[in-house]
C-alpha cells in the first residue's frame, strides 16, 4: 500500500463504523434497548424482556468474533482484552462504580447518547460531565490515582486472558479452534435461555438481540479486517487505522466520549482527527435521533429539580472513572469485551451488573424514606 491511498482508506474505515453507529442507535431507540433499565425491570418487576435482548446481544457478539477468529479473519491479541495481565481489582472496582452511576444518571454511556437523540438535555449534561470525567481518569488526576492504586493489582496469567487462549495453554490445541467452539457453545446456551421465555422470542427482543449484536460484530470486522494495514507505509509495522488504542476496536462509550469532547473543543488543532470511537458516538445520536423524530416520540427533556441534577451529575462523573478504570462499559465491557471471551471483561460485567443493584436498592430505599 502507498502511503496516498491512506486517507481514503481510512475515510472508508469511519464512514463504514458511522453508518454501523446509526443502525446501532436507531434500533436501540426503537426497541427502548437499555442496560440500566434491564436490571432495573428485573430488580423491581421481575421482567426479564429487555435483559433476554441483551443476552441475545451478547450472543450473537460472541457468535461472530469467534466466528472470525476461528476462520483466521481477525486475531483476538490485536484487542485491548486479551493481555495476559489481569487487571482484576480495576476491572471490578470500576465497573461497580459503573453500575452506580448508570443507575444515579438515568442510563450508561449508550443509553445517554440514545436519549440525547430524543431530545434529553440532562443526558446533553451528563455526555459533558462523563467525557470530562473519563479524560481526567485517562491522563489527569484520576488518572494518577488509578495508577497507583488499582491498577497496580495484576494478576499474570500464562497466555492471553481470553478462554480460547488459555484453553488452548492448559488443554491443548489451537486457539483459533478453541475460539469457535467456545464462543458457538456460550452463543448456543445464551440463545437458549432468551428463547426459553415467550418475552424472548418476540420481534423486538430479535431485532434488538441480531442487529445490535451484528452492529459489535460489523465494528470489529471493519477495524480487524477492513482497517488493517500488515506493513504502514510509513512504520513498517501492522497498523489499525483510525483507531485510539492504535489496536481493533469495536464500540464502546466512555474513553470515546472524551476523544469525542478532545476534538470538538480542539477542533483547529490538525493533530485532533476523527477516530472510530468518535465517528460511532456520533453515530449513535444520530440514529436515535432519527427514530425519535419519525415516530415522533422525540421529547424535549430536563432536570426535574437541585436532586435530579445532583444526582445526574455524580453518575456521571461515577461512570467516567469507572468506565475507564474497568475499561468499558456495559457496551464496551458487555458486549464489545464479553465477545473476546476475556476473563476481565467477565469481571467488569459483574462488577457493572453489582453495581446496578445497589444503585437501585438506594434509590429504591431513597423513595421509600421519602413517604
Amino acid at each position: 500500500m502507498q502511503e496516498t491511498d491512506l486517507p481514503g482508506l481510512t475515510a472508508r474505515v469511519l464512514w463504514a463504523s458511522f453508518g454501523l453507529a446509526v443502525a446501532f442507535g436507531a434500533i436501540a431507540q426503537h426497541t427502548r434497548f437499555c442496560t440500566m433499565g434491564a436490571v432495573a425491570d428485573i430488580v423491581t418487576m421481575g421482567d426479564w424482556t429487555r435483559m433476554r435482548m441483551w443476552l441475545l446481544a451478547m450472543a450473537m457478539a460472541m457468535l461472530g468474533f469467534n466466528g472470525m477468529v476461528g476462520l483466521g479473519w481477525i486475531q483476538v491479541e490485536s484487542t485491548i482484552y486479551a493481555s495476559p495481565q489481569l487487571l482484576w481489582l480495576s476491572n471490578l472496582l470500576g465497573g461497580v462504580l459503573f453500575g452506580v452511576g448508570m443507575v444515579l444518571a438515568s442510563g450508561c454511556g449508550s443509553k445517554t447518547l440514545i436519549r440525547i437523540g430524543g431530545g434529553s438535555l440532562k443526558s446533553l449534561v451528563v455526555f459533558f460531565v462523563l467525557a470530562a470525567a473519563a479524560y481526567a481518569t485517562l491522563r489527569g488526576i484520576t488518572a494518577v490515582a488509578r495508577v497507583a492504586s488499582v491498577d497496580r493489582v495484576v494478576l499474570g496469567l500464562p497466555a492471553g486472558q481470553d478462554l480460547p487462549s488459555l484453553a488452548a495453554h492448559w488443554l491443548g490445541g489451537q486457539a483459533r479452534s478453541w475460539a469457535l467452539g467456545l464462543g458457538s457453545a456460550l452463543a448456543v446456551a445464551l440463545t437458549a435461555f432468551v428463547l426459553a421465555r415467550p418475552e424472548g422470542r418476540t420481534a423486538d427482543t430479535w431485532l434488538a438481540g441480531v442487529g445490535l449484536g451484528g452492529v459489535v460484530v460489523g465494528v470489529w470486522w471493519v477495524s480487524g479486517q477492513l482497517g488493517f494495514i500488515p506493513e504502514h507505509p510509513v512504520t513498517l509495522e501492522p497498523s489499525f487505522l483510525a483507531t485510539n488504542s492504535r489496536r481493533m476496536e469495536s464500540l464502546s462509550f466512555v474513553a470515546p466520549m472524551a476523544y469525542t469532547l478532545d476534538w470538538l473543543i480542539l477542533f483547529s488543532d490538525t493533530s485532533k482527527v476523527l477516530t472510530l470511537g468518535i465517528v460511532t458516538s456520533l453515530g449513535v445520536v444520530l440514529g436515535a435521533a432519527v427514530v425519535a423524530l419519525a415516530s415522533r416520540s422525540f421529547r424535549w427533556e430536563g432536570f426535574r429539580g437541585t436532586e435530579d441534577t445532583a444526582n445526574h451529575i455524580v453518575g456521571a462523573i461515577l461512570m467516567g472513572v469507572g468506565g475507564v478504570t474497568a475499561v468499558g462499559c456495559t457496551i464496551g465491557q458487555g458486549l464489545t469485551g464479553v465477545s473476546t471471551l476475556a476473563l476481565g471483561s467477565f469481571i467488569a460485567l459483574a462488577g457493572i451488573m453489582a453495581g446496578g443493584w445497589l444503585g437501585i436498592r438506594w434509590q429504591t430505599w431513597r423513595l421509600e424514606s421519602q413517604l
